[in-house]
Parts: structure tokens; sequence; C-alpha cells
């Protein structure tokens, strides 16, 4: 009778919260507005965040494997800063969405996308958390042997059972699983503490790095190994490979330029984030220079472009540096991986389930399905494969950003009504749950896209020259996106969307306590508040 009790769905429902905006069913305590005691993240905390962030090894490797395709240092720089610049720019813009708001990504892109084709994004969304989870794991998994390495040597003589072509050993996949271990505790911290983690993230990270540049200069001068280093590639090809390194340095964070508001809607205030366009250009191109740097050193002294820096380290004879160097990539990993990955799941799962799944349940079920089920070793085999895995979901990404950008501040002036992004039969159902205006946008942006995304997983299908929009797929979908869903909202407007100003989910609890106290109706308190409007304007006429 036990086992039965415990796989009934009533035994897993989440309780009823008070606060909850829609109906049970529809909203849990995690997909509410964020109340105002929540509301902790400084500008501070914004800049530890992103700083934190910036180092791992995701961006490491990005930057390494441009000089992997054939880029130097000197070409690589230029392609990173403006792609950060440009992330920035819109991480900003639908940050400042979730700060004014307080609203979870798959909450607000409803009043965008419409009730129902919203879910169409989330679920997006998830399946690339789920991914990227499984990358940053296998990524810490690395950090994890080099550890015991250091202190255990003989696990590099470990008996392989496993074939070449699983492109995992024996004892890496032990060490996965360990890693997995390690950070699925982290799973269980609040989302306005996690704050906590970036900040020592932000102090230890740099520290590390900055000591791996001295190395590398200390080992070969720069006018030897960095200096020296040109491209092997130009013309026509080194065109396309810059602006398709561009397009993947932009495609590591497209993920989070769209959900970024599951961060910011525990902004203190708008200006908290603000700083986002200063700190993330900075921050990413430091730390992608970093990698450059390390990688251009590695060339010299092993002879090969040794693009992941677990590889490098795995070289080094002095095993304290070796220990030190991979528990600081590991604890920087397990921040990037919960911040970006488990959380970003965790929110858009709520929206999936939100009667059984808040934010906790979801990372738990990301770090499950996603941390085994994708096999990361798989993507991360090569530099070409690891690239054509950023451009590969830029493609959905860009659109998102796009679409989400232009209705909130072109479309809709800013005006929206939160209250009624968690009603599905409210002002955000347009037609059938669908906002055909975005369903449009998507389809002009993804299809033409779309070849090059299957060339890219199977190169022998050839589709000439259409790879090359692939190449731009994020710049290109969020411009045209845009471009499309404006016009389409201005020649066709939805007009029940509109309201004459915002109507945020302060001003719905703000009458409610009203409502409560002088218990009348919600219409009622409303009426009131006008009549005492006009007293105080004739008031004011009259002296």
């Amino acid at each position: 009778m036990v086992l039965v009790d415990f796989f009934k769905p009533s035994r897993w429902a989440l309780d009823r919260e008070e606060t909850s905006f829609a109906s049970h069913g529809w909203s849990n305590k995690d997909m509410d507005p964020v109340p105002p005691r929540l509301r902790t993240w400084t500008t501070w905390n914004y800049i530890s965040y992103w700083v934190s962030d910036a180092t791992n090894l995701a961006v490491w490797e990005l930057a390494s494997s441009m000089l992997a395709i054939g880029l130097s240092w000197r070409q690589a720089m230029p392609c990173i800063a403006a792609a950060y610049a440009i992330i920035s720019v819109v991480m900003v813009l639908t940050g400042t969405i979730g700060a004014r708001l307080h609203v979870a990504f798959p909450v607000l892109n409803r009043s965008s996308f419409g009730f129902w084709f919203s879910y169409f994004t989330v679920f997006s969304r998830v399946l690339l958390s789920m991914f990227w989870f499984g990358i940053q794991t296998y990524n810490g998994s690395q950090c994890v042997y080099q550890m015991l390495k250091a202190i255990w040597p003989s696990i590099a003589k470990m008996p392989n059972h496993l074939p070449v072509s699983a492109n995992i050993t024996s004892s890496g996949l032990m060490c996965y699983f360990l890693y997995w271990l390690i950070q699925f505790p982290f799973l269980f911290v609040t989302p306005h503490k996690i704050r906590w983690l970036f900040f020592a993230k932000g102090v230890l990270t740099p520290i590390a790095w900055l000591a791996m540049v001295i190395w590398a200069f200390v080992k070969v001068p720069a006018s030897q190994g960095l200096f020296s280093q040109h491209a092997t590639i130009e013309g026509n090809y080194f065109s396309w490979a810059w602006l398709s390194a561009m397009n993947s340095a932009l495609g590591i964070y497209a993920s989070l330029s769209v959900n970024i508001p599951d961060f910011t809607r525990y902004a203190k205030n708008e200006r908290a984030q603000y700083i986002q366009p200063f700190i993330i250009p900075i921050a990413f191109t430091l730390c992608s220079f970093v990698g450059i740097a390390v990688t251009s050193a590695g060339i010299q002294l092993y002879g090969e472009v040794l693009w992941d820096p677990l590889l490098l380290i795995d070289r080094w004879d002095n095993r304290a540096a070796a220990f030190f160097a991979s528990f600081v990539f590991a604890l920087t990993t397990i921040g990037t991986n919960i911040s970006a990955n488990s959380l970003g799941a965790g929110n858009d799962m709520t929206v999936l389930c939100p009667k059984y799944i808040d934010i906790r349940r979801g990372q738990i079920l990301c770090a499950i399905i996603g941390g085994w089920a994708l096999c990361p070793w798989e993507i991360l085999a090569n530099a070409a494969g690891f690239l054509s895995f950023m451009d590969g979901y830029t493609i959905f990404l860009g659109p998102f950003a796009g679409i989400m950008v232009t209705d909130f501040y072109l479309v809709h002036k800013g005006c929206v009504d939160v209250p009624a992004m968690y009603d599905p039969s409210g002002r955000y159902r347009y037609a059938g749950g669908f906002n055909w205006r975005a369903v449009l946008a998507m389809i002009v942006t993804v299809g033409p896209t779309f070849p090059g995304l299957i060339n890219s997983i199977d190169p022998a299908i050839k589709i000439g020259y259409a790879s090359r929009l692939f190449d731009i797929a994020w710049m290109y979908g969020f411009v045209v996106a845009s471009l499309v869903y404006y016009v389409a909202s201005y020649l066709f407007p939805a007009r029940d969307t509109y309201v004459d100003g915002l109507i945020s989910a302060d001003d719905v609890m703000s009458i409610d306590k009203q409502c409560e106290k002088d218990r009348k109706s919600p219409t009622e308190t409303m009426q009131s508040e006008d009549k005492k409007s006009i007293n105080v304007e004739t008031t004011e006429v009259q002296v």
C-alpha cells in the first residue's frame, strides 16, 4: 500500500499557495511574480554573476577552438569582443523586462507568443538547458579526473573497457558520475540565495586564470608564441569562418539572453542589472584572451592545438598546480551549470507542469535526464563538433529574443498586463492561444536556416550556399524576426492585448490587500481609488 501511494499523482501535487495568480494547476509559488522581500539582487551581484560566468570552460574552449579552425588571435579577439557586445545589449533589454515585471521568462513570453504557442519556446529552452547541463557536467568530470590524477597518478593506467567509438573511457565515465554527484546538492539552493556562489567563483577563479596566463608567458614569451601565431586560412573561407565563429560566440549565451529574466526578476530595481552591457564584453573578452594566450603557448610547448584547457593541464608535471587549477575549473563549472542550465530548466518546467513541478523538482529532472541521456562526450569529441553544436540551436534563440524585445518595447511599449499572463483565456490568448505574428516570424527565420542545421549534422547532405545563412543564424534570426514581427503587428494589431499602462503584480497585490482591509471587491476598491484621485485633482485646481 505504501508503494502504491508513492506513485499516486496526489502524493506529488504541490501545496496550494495563497499568493498564486492563477487557479491551482496553472501556477505555483515559483511561477508567481517575485514578492518584494525576495528582490535582493544588487548591481554587485550581477557583476559577480557575469565575472564568474565568464571564467568557465565553454568560454575558454570557444576562444581556443577558433585557433583550431585556422584563425589567429588578432582575428579571433575582435570576433569575440563584437559578439559579446551584441549579446550584452540584448541581455539588458530582455533583463529589464524581468526586472520590471518580476516575472520569469516562461510566463512573460506569453504576452508576445500567445499563451499556448509560448510552450514551444519553453520546451525548446528545456531541451537546450538539458543539453548544456550534460556538456558542463562532462567538462566538470574532466576537472575531477585531473584532480584525482594529481593525487593518485595511477588512475591514468586504469583499464578501459569501453570502445574507442564511445569517445569516453571507463575512468572518464567514473569521473563523470562523481562530478554529477558533487554538484547535485547545489540543486537545492534557492535562486535568490545562489548569488553567494557567484561571489565565491568571482573571487577564486580569476586568480587561477591569471596564474595560468602568467605561466604561459613565462614558458613561452609572447614574441615567440602568441604574437608569432598567424591565420592558416584566407580569402572567402576566412570571412565565413570568422562570421561562423562570431555566431558561435553569440550562441554560448544566446540561451541565457532569452531567459535572463529568470534572474533579473530578483533585482532590487531595474537599475541593478543595467551594468550588463559594460561588464559582459569586458569580462568575456579578457577571459577569452586568457584561453587564446594559454593555448598559443601550448602550441609551442606540445606541438598541437590543445583547445581544451584540461588537456593542457594533463601535460603538466606539477601535480599541486594541476590540482588547484582543476579544482577552480570544477567550481566555476558548477556555478555555470546551476545558474545557466539547471535553474533555467527548473523555471521552464514549472510552466510545463505547475501542479507537480517547482524549480527544485525541475532541476532534479534536468540533472537526471540531461546528465545521462544526451551523451555530451559525443558533442565535445572535437573542436568542429563543438562549434557546430553552438551554431545549431541559435536558429531558434535569435528569433525568440527578437520577438520578445520587439513586442515589449516597440509593439506594446512596456504596457502589459502581468495578471493576464497567468490566464489561459485572458487577453494574451490571441487566436486559439497562438499569436500568428510570432508564428510567421519564426517560419520566415527558421525555414531558411534549417537546411544548414541539417548539413552541420550530416555533411554528406549537400545544400550549396544555403549553409552560409546558417553561419550567421543568430544575427539573421534576431534581425529578420524582429522586422517581420513588428510589421505584422503594425499592419494587423492585436488590439485586445493593448492596455493604457503597465498592470504589474504589485498593483494587483496592493488592491487585494486594500480589499481585504476594507472588505470590498477589487472593483469597488479601484472605484474608490479613482474617486480619491479625482478629489485630489479638484483640490489642486481650486488652490
